[in-house]
């Protein structure tokens, strides 16, 4: 191996908001049309020259190869039709008409994502979206994204407290896993989406909601093991995407605890935990290793240092691409920053080689653009002395802790 196969696990595209109107069903064009008129975008970054990076299929390539990355697993970016904001971040539709036009929306977006995928297949592996708030439509769409070939999965909304659907560990959503499973769909789920919406802009309340966005992601995870849905969809595969990677080994030694005293008879707390989660048959950590995987944006050395203790072959590196806080333009030195002391065959299983086989990536495809494109064994091996002035991404951060 003279360079690495470098797949990004978190990457991010979306149509041009008008550029979705030939992808609704025809039903629902006139009214687009009305609402796009005066729709105002409240992202920034989408209205700028650079926001075509999400669309232009070209401009993304050329991207992705300077970075060196060959492959990508596509999140969603820009607004889908009768969104408010994006659909990751946006907040739960309160009437019924509401929640048609957003299931028109998200339609419109899976059929566009498969076409931009088919424009690069080698290379892109798409992730399709879903609603909660119809749990029939969720199911049929679920049918719907791997007809279409978007071989990234599903993307699991959250639910956040208060929300008007039921918590993932219900039963209710029993037909949700067995379709993802019938289909043989990984189940993504994003951070950024699952807890309260912020109040006051940039005020405090965001502070608070940036500090909590990656616990109440983080909940899916217990949410899944504890309901019996990793136990009985021992096929399904869950990954769990921008919300760190650090948390992990606590999490499942404290999983693992909680899980022995529910199936022990003679603890107190076993009475008040359910006949499902007190008869499961495996440990929450082995749920784990058997059936989960972290998308490690922007990973950085200190995540890096528990890597064993998460499990090398669970970790699956991302970008980012192309938000702010992504390691572009200086991918390249991200990773250095975090893989320059770390054995090769061990960076190519979590910079490329486990996505590849989570995602279906063809590893003979990708070879060409690899040998042309990859960043070698030499170049990742070597420290980075110096951080770029105007990089901007965190994995650059240094450890607060130690610069307060």
């Amino acid at each position: 191996m003279e360079r690495y196969t470098v797949i990004s696990a978190d990457c991010h595209a979306g149509a041009d908001l008008l550029d979705y109107r030939d992808y609704l069903d025809p039903g629902y064009r006139d009214e687009f049309d009305s609402w796009a008129q005066t729709y105002v975008n409240p992202f920034g970054d989408l209205t700028e020259p650079d926001a075509e990076r999400s669309w232009n299929s070209d401009r993304r390539n050329a991207d992705l190869d300077t970075e060196g990355v060959a492959g990508e697993v596509i999140y969603p970016n820009t607004v889908p039709p009768f969104f408010p904001n994006g659909s990751l971040a946006a907040p739960p539709p309160e009437t019924e008409r509401e929640i048609e036009l957003r299931w028109a929306g998200l339609r419109a977006h899976n059929r566009w994502l498969a076409d931009f995928c088919s424009l690069s297949p080698e290379r892109r592996a798409g992730v399709g979206q879903i609603l909660l708030e119809d749990l029939d439509a969720a199911v049929a769409e679920i049918a719907r994204i791997a007809k279409l070939g978007l071989r990234g999965g599903v993307l699991l909304p959250g639910v956040a407290p208060g929300a008007g659907v039921p918590q993932l560990y219900a039963e209710h959503w029993a037909p949700l896993w067995a379709a993802c499973d019938e289909a043989g769909m990984v189940v993504n789920h994003h951070g950024g989406n699952a807890g309260p919406t912020p109040t006051d802009g940039w005020g405090s309340s965001f502070a608070v909601w940036v500090y909590e966005t990656h616990w109440f992601a983080h909940r899916a995870l217990w949410h899944l093991i504890f309901s019996g849905v990793l136990e009985h969809h021992r096929d399904l595969t869950l990954v769990l995407t921008e919300q760190g990677a650090g948390w992990i080994p606590a999490t499942l030694d404290s999983l693992d605890v909680a899980a022995a005293r529910y199936a022990r008879p003679s603890s107190a707390i076993a009475r008040f935990a359910g006949p499902t989660a007190g008869s499961l048959s495996l440990r929450p950590s082995e749920y784990w290793s058997r059936q989960c995987y972290v998308g490690a944006s922007f990973m950085r050395p200190v995540e890096c240092a528990q890597r064993h203790a998460i499990g090398v072959e669970k970790i699956m590196w991302g970008s980012d691409y192309p938000h702010y806080e992504g390691t572009a333009p200086y991918t390249r030195e991200a990773l250095r920053h975090t893989f320059s002391g770390v054995p090769a065959a061990e960076v190519a299983a979590m910079v490329g080689g486990n996505a590849a086989a989570v995602y279906g990536f063809d590893l003979a495809a990708l070879a060409p653009l690899v040998d042309r494109i990859g960043p070698s064994v030499t170049e990742v091996a070597e420290p980075l002395a110096t951080v770029p002035a105007d990089a901007r991404s965190t994995v650059f951060e240094p450890d607060p802790i130690r610069t307060w």
